[in-house]
């Protein structure tokens, strides 16, 4: 790569960067149920019921039970379990104009999908038919890490074949972004598909 572009892989997140969720069937269940829209996402992305997940230790058939226990005090078994299985089998669409910038970069430099993700990730992707829009992918549930942990950036960089610092990493959460920084990768902290495109001007041209 040249001296004019900053790096020499792309290593993107998959969740709120590619992938986005549909929420509107939990959220009216919730209303229908007399909770605060969101309080199911609340107890189930909660670090202690969120994280075993990510790290493969867990299906997502065992997070919604466990999320249905979490939520029992608030509502009847019953409706807490159908909340929980709602949340696991939500919609989700890919954006099309992030996998287009994606498919462009990766004609010039490696991809990566860095993601903190289910033991579900592949057969996501292959619905969507992204089964081939990266080199390769570095799932939490498969390697047992999870970002913003320093060892899944340097394991992606070297899936990539690219040291660190030549690395142009992309997430939408800033905590994720900081932690690349601090490893001397280039970050781009996602919140719509312009800032990707920005990103990607060095490689792709204005």
């Amino acid at each position: 790569m040249t001296d004019d572009v900053p790096f020499d892989a792309v290593l993107c997140d998959v969740d709120n960067v590619i992938r986005f969720y549909d929420p509107t069937e939990l959220l009216a269940r919730e209303r229908a149920l007399g909770l605060t829209e969101g309080t199911t996402m609340k107890v189930a992305f909660a670090p202690e019921n969120d994280l075993p997940l990510l790290l493969g230790r867990i299906t997502q058939e065992e997070w919604a039970e466990s999320v249905a226990q979490a939520l029992t005090g608030l509502t009847p078994a019953d409706q807490a379990l159908d909340l929980a299985r709602t949340l696991a089998h939500l919609p989700f669409h890919a954006d099309e104009t992030v996998v287009a910038l994606l498919r462009a970069a990766r004609a010039h430099v490696p991809l990566v999908l860095l993601t903190n993700a289910t033991l579900q990730l592949e057969e996501d992707l292959a619905s969507l038919g992204l089964t081939d829009l990266a080199d390769a992918v570095v799932s939490s549930a498969r390697v047992g890490l999870a970002k913003p942990d320093a060892r899944i950036f340097a394991l992606a960089a070297e899936r990539a074949g690219a040291r660190p610092e030549r690395c142009l990493f992309v997430d939408d959460t800033r905590e994720n972004v900081e932690a690349a920084v601090g490893l001397g990768m280039r970050g781009v902290h996602f919140r719509t598909p312009e800032d990707l495109r920005r990103a990607l001007a060095p490689l792709l041209g204005a």
